[in-house]
């Protein structure tokens, strides 16, 4: 979970990261729209890819999600127990090494990913200590060339998975799958990889699996391919208010805010003469007499030093861009004159609605893309959660749920 504490929204800082709940329910209900027909696991992998985890599971849930998703299992174990996650919540991870929490997992009631034999056979040992089935995912590669079993070991993996559920050590709760391209609509591969996983499901349904969920669409399916939500759509991205695909659409375009401002107080500010050199190695010197404003930020904080004299900042209304190199702690921005006091805000990125850079404006800075801005923001730079609802329990926590998180099975 999270390191950093919620501090007041008032807190005077030397940088935050502002998150806004509200916003991120509001998300979590037009994905859910997007995908009428299926339930919705909200991914809150890599601290809910630099949100938060505990806290954006908790309004992802609020909003109507059934599922929970992560990478790991420690990730997942965190979840499970936690103050405002209901306990029929499901949670799925799906990233494993050999010797992993198997049996922490298997008590803890999670669905854990399986794609080979050493995996199943490791969860079915687990299972067999813990005195109680594993709920298992089997994971197809259908084409991503990733995790997942590929085609010609299917038939292996599904007659054992049989196997171990006859024995009642094993509940073969899903069947799924990634897209290598579905932020690429029309690529060649999303047919073919749609085509390959029904093949896959269908196959292991002839053998007598019976799974719960088969599902495949990420963010950019759910929003831009309806025949791939199956029962079930795992939302990542698009959950934080930030377009998987800028080629095919803005958040906006998609009903999506984003959730995340990232902000500093400026540390300094001064006059300095023409041909001044800044920041390490004098990749900018002043064009003329000019003020130079001192960031608090750097690539310590996860500001990506590929933006060094392209990251865009807005301060005192107005766009600047970096000047020079992004240093471990800080980096410099060129004033043309301005004077703005020492402490004046300086927003590196948020939604845009005040004239702001967007963190999709950093990715491009960088020649990246925004997943990686908004994950990389580090631990030290403090978490000011806004729009944030009191945590409910028991049946005040059931009756505010939407209904309808678990749709019947589609073909």
């Amino acid at each position: 979970m999270s390191t950093t504490a919620p501090l007041p929204s008032t807190a005077p800082l030397r940088a935050r990261a502002e998150i806004d709940l509200a916003a991120l329910r509001a998300n979590v209900r037009t994905l859910r729209a997007h995908a009428p027909g299926a339930a919705l696991m909200a991914v809150v992998k890599s601290e809910a890819y630099g949100h938060g985890a505990l806290r954006c599971a908790r309004a992802a849930v609020a909003a109507g999600a059934g599922w929970l998703g992560t990478a790991t299992p420690e990730e997942a174990l965190a979840l499970r127990g936690a103050e405002g996650i209901p306990a029929d919540v499901r949670i799925m991870c799906w990233l494993w090494t050999p010797g992993g929490p198997w049996r922490a997992a298997v008590e803890a009631d999670l669905d854990v990913s399986v794609s080979g034999m050493w995996a199943l056979r490791e969860v079915t040992e687990a299972a067999r200590r813990a005195g109680r089935p594993a709920r298992v995912q089997l994971k197809a590669d259908t084409g991503l060339g990733r995790n997942g079993c590929q085609p010609g070991d299917w038939a292996a993996l599904v007659a054992a998975a049989g196997r171990a559920e006859a024995e009642g050590l094993v509940r073969v709760t899903g069947l799924w799958s990634h897209f290598a391209c579905a932020d690429e609509p029309g690529h060649p591969s999303v047919a073919a990889q749609l085509v390959r996983f029904r093949e896959m499901v269908a196959y292991a349904e002839r053998e007598g699996l019976s799974p719960e969920v088969r599902h495949i669409a990420n963010s950019p399916a759910t929003l831009t391919l309806p025949e791939s939500h199956f029962d079930l759509v795992r939302t990542g991205i698009a959950l934080y208010g930030i377009s998987p695909s800028p080629e095919i659409g803005t958040p906006a375009d998609f009903g999506l805010r984003p959730v995340m401002t990232l902000s500093a107080s400026l540390a300094l500010v001064k006059q300095v003469p023409g041909g001044h050199g800044v920041s390490y190695g004098h990749r900018y010197t002043t064009p003329g007499e000019t003020t130079l404003a001192l960031v608090p930020l750097g690539y310590a904080d996860g500001v990506p030093r590929h933006a060094s004299g392209t990251g865009p900042v807005l301060i005192g209304g107005k766009w600047r861009t970096v000047a020079g190199r992004i240093a471990m702690d800080q980096f410099v921005v060129d004033l043309g004159g301005d004077e703005p006091a020492p402490g004046t805000e300086a927003v590196l990125f948020g939604p845009g609605d005040r004239g702001e850079p967007t963190a999709e404006d950093w990715a491009q800075a960088a020649g990246t893309i925004a997943y990686e801005i908004v994950t990389r923001i580090g631990t030290r730079v403090p978490r000011v959660y806004v729009g944030e609802e009191p945590v409910r329990h028991g049946a005040a926590a059931e009756a505010d749920r939407p209904a309808g998180n678990n749709p019947a099975r589609k073909r």
